[in-house]
């Protein structure tokens, strides 16, 4: 009897939570059966008749917190019970932010018990997207699918890795818009025409992406016009984001960003740095507006004529000096590309001052610190007056075609050919020359 006892105290302490409630017969049976046990001391108080009974709810919460042998199926119902819980509770009460919690902590602990093998692969490749499964549980981010909050403590969220674009692992298969890496590595072109808006008609009054209806009176969704393309999207492909314009750029030297779609957005952080920009062609009169362009596109120019210094020299293929540039690597191939960073950086003044000081390096080694490349120096052949000369010093002048340096004074005030250049034609003249008769005979 006293094992019996023992053992119905225990199942009375330990009642399991899930129970369902007990119906009229089992309250019937439960309470003849009790009644003489209970004392008037241990009866529970009665409560209001409004006041709903939590009782139970907070053993079903407060499951799998302190035990550890409860399986995922338990949780799994402590954890719908206990959202119940939730929408029951009074609005921004003490006890609500309570069961917030414990639903936290049981959510945590189903993570633990799940099984490992059927984990969620860490790669996803869809329409060109590579997504990575996403580790961090502290950083709150925003679906670009459903346009909710990621809660990555108790969520699972992707990311890929081309073009940034984010979503809930259940939003996975819902995707439809490709990858915009793929449109930058095959079409790698801006749209230079400011804002070119074609009207709502042509559209169908429909989203340009995902082609829900729109309109500007906000029914059945809001239109909003993305400054880059002109076109109008819905308020879940945009979402009012801000970045400076290409177009604008080029032809108004105009940096101020404009609301723009999330596509748009993605294509031009992307494309930021790419050199696609020929300024001479699309707009050439803007290096009469802009002073700083003028010195940039000098400082290139002097760059690549020492190019040709740091590839003959050992030491600077040693000290790797081109590296100074590995960021703007167009800087060494050419003097007529430009990226959106680019002039970005010409605009705040950041460009011009660190090519100075990339530019006064380099011609440190050339002129003072090599001997190699002081060698290759050139002396002025019109006056053979000075010091030796460089092709990128801003005193000197180069023949265009054999490239011989003088003082730039001497080049123009002198009206005879250049010297390298006469004895160049005599030199060939003197070898193509036809062999005279005493030679044949």
């Amino acid at each position: 009897m006293e094992y019996d006892e023992k053992l119905a105290r225990f199942r009375q302490a330990h009642l399991n939570p899930f129970n369902k409630e007990p119906g009229p017969r089992q309250h019937e049976q439960r309470a003849s059966e009790e009644a003489p046990e209970v004392t008037s001391e241990e009866a529970l108080p009665e409560l209001p008749p409004g006041e709903p009974e939590f009782c139970c709810t907070e053993r079903v919460m407060d499951l799998g917190l302190s035990e550890d042998h409860f399986s995922r199926p338990v949780l799994r119902q402590a954890i719908e019970e206990c959202k119940q819980v939730i929408l029951e509770l009074p609005e921004q009460s003490e006890k609500q932010k309570d069961a917030v919690v414990r639903l936290i902590h049981l959510r945590l602990k189903l993570q633990e018990l799940k099984d490992p093998n059927e984990d969620e692969p860490n790669i996803r490749v869809l329409l060109e997207h590579r997504f990575y499964k996403e580790k961090s549980k502290s950083v709150k981010q925003t679906c670009d699918k459903c346009n909710t909050i990621i809660w990555g403590l108790i969520q699972t969220w992707y990311t890929c890795t081309g073009c940034c674009y984010r979503c809930h692992s259940k939003c996975l298969n819902l995707i439809s818009k490709p990858c915009v890496r793929s449109k930058v590595s095959h079409q790698a072109e801006y749209e230079l025409n400011i804002c070119p808006e074609t009207g709502l008609d042509s559209q169908d009054y429909r989203c340009a992406e995902c082609r829900a209806p729109i309109s500007l009176r906000g029914v059945p969704s809001e239109a909003r016009q993305c400054d880059y393309t002109g076109q109008y999207y819905c308020s879940h492909c945009h979402w009012n984001d801000l970045a400076v314009i290409p177009a604008r750029v080029v032809h108004n030297w105009d940096f101020e960003p404009r609301k723009v779609s999330r596509c748009s957005m993605r294509y031009l952080a992307l494309m930021v740095s790419r050199p696609v920009l020929r300024l001479r062609e699309i707009n050439p009169l803007l290096f009469n507006y802009v002073e700083g362009l003028v010195e940039i596109r000098k400082l290139r120019q002097d760059i690549l004529l020492m190019k040709p210094y740091f590839i003959t020299c050992k030491e600077a293929m040693e000290a790797r000096l081109l590296l100074q540039l590995q960021d703007r690597q167009h800087f060494v191939e050419n003097d007529e590309m430009y990226s959106v960073q680019d002039l970005l950086d010409a605009h705040t003044g950041r460009l011009g001052c660190s090519l100075t000081e990339t530019h006064t390096l380099f011609a440190k080694h050339i002129k003072l610190d090599c001997e190699r490349c002081q060698a290759k120096g050139f002396v002025c052949e019109l006056c053979r007056e000075g010091d030796v000369l460089f092709p990128f010093d801003s005193h000197t002048s180069v023949c265009t075609d054999c490239r011989a340096v003088f003082h730039r004074d001497c080049y123009y005030d002198n009206s005879t050919t250049c010297p390298k250049c006469a004895r160049l034609t005599l030199r060939k003249q003197s070898l193509f020359q036809e062999p005279g008769p005493d030679v044949d005979a």
